[in-house]
């Protein structure tokens, strides 16, 4: 049991190993990680680096232009813009991130659940998932935050579920294409049981095809979250979420327009460095690569 368990040790960091010398070969996806880990830790950083609260206002410099006192300028209220945008990442990271790991997990077992039990239960739950992604996500996401309320929390929510179908048949069609290999035959013959045999043995061998989903989740989470704070169905004012800023300062785009493109550009940053670093994952997990 000790050998055994040491043996898929070092197959794990192996491959582990052998993805990220893949990944560091990439430079594309390596600036699209370092620009990624760069907005985490300067929205971390937020309350050290931002010269004003986000919340402080100057009734007597509204819609400043961009200079040396404020970089990115001032909004109709007087706040800094560059202030907000630095707290602004905390939401817009905080509600990618979660509601793709929320999405995830449930995707992920309702993918083995049907790929590896198939039959009735598989049918079950796929046609359950077919009524579901019938609706266009973005379409479910606005459904479910008008039903659930405005906020960060539903707003995750909201992502969370119109975003688990995809997830969940990912699983499923990896596992169906794994299930019959002979490592999963072994653990059968040795009476595993069956949450040891999806938990220990399938989805650590199918999580490659999951992890690149989920890199480009969040960018596509980020992008629809901006837009529900954008028809105001997302994080509320004066929470500097760069979708609510981009909804605050559409009113003055043609005269300020500042106003709108920072937060803009910050989304485009952040979508294109995930996109940037999901491509690289696919490319360092794709198995035609290994030789």
């Amino acid at each position: 049991m000790k050998a055994e368990k040491a043996k898929n040790t070092q197959k794990k960091q192996s491959m582990l190993a052998t993805t990220m010398h893949r990944l560091r070969r990439n430079k594309v996806a390596m600036a699209g990680l370092f620009i990624i880990l760069f907005l985490v830790v300067i929205s971390i950083l937020a309350p050290v680096i931002a010269p004003y609260s986000y919340e402080t206002q100057d009734l007597y410099n509204t819609f400043a232009s961009p200079s040396a006192e404020h970089w990115f300028g001032t909004d109709n209220l007087g706040r800094d813009i560059f202030s907000r945008i630095l707290y602004g990442g905390r939401y817009s990271l905080t509600i990618g991130v979660m509601a793709v790991a929320i999405a995830s997990c449930i995707g992920v077992f309702i993918g083995s659940l049907a790929g590896f039990f198939g039959g009735r239960l598989d049918m079950a739950l796929m046609r359950i998932l077919d009524v579901f992604q019938s609706i266009p996500g973005m379409m479910m996401a606005i459904a479910v935050s008008a039903t659930l309320g405005t906020g960060m929390i539903n707003c995750i929510i909201a992502l969370s579920i119109s975003s688990i179908p995809g997830y969940a048949r990912m699983m499923r069609a990896t596992l169906l294409n794994i299930r019959d290999m002979e490592y999963v035959e072994a653990a059968k013959s040795v009476n595993a049981t069956t949450p040891r045999i999806i938990l220990r043995h399938m989805i650590p061998n199918a999580m490659a095809p999951t992890i690149v989903q989920m890199t480009m989740g969040v960018a596509s989470s980020i992008l629809v979250a901006a837009s529900l704070s954008f028809v105001g169905l997302g994080v509320q004012p004066p929470s500097p979420e760069w979708g609510a800023m981009l909804s605050e300062g559409r009113n003055y785009i043609r005269d300020y327009p500042h106003l709108v493109i920072f937060p803009g550009i910050m989304i485009m940053i952040a979508v294109l460095s995930l996109n940037m670093l999901g491509d690289g994952l696919r490319d360092a997990m794709d198995p035609r690569l290994k030789t």
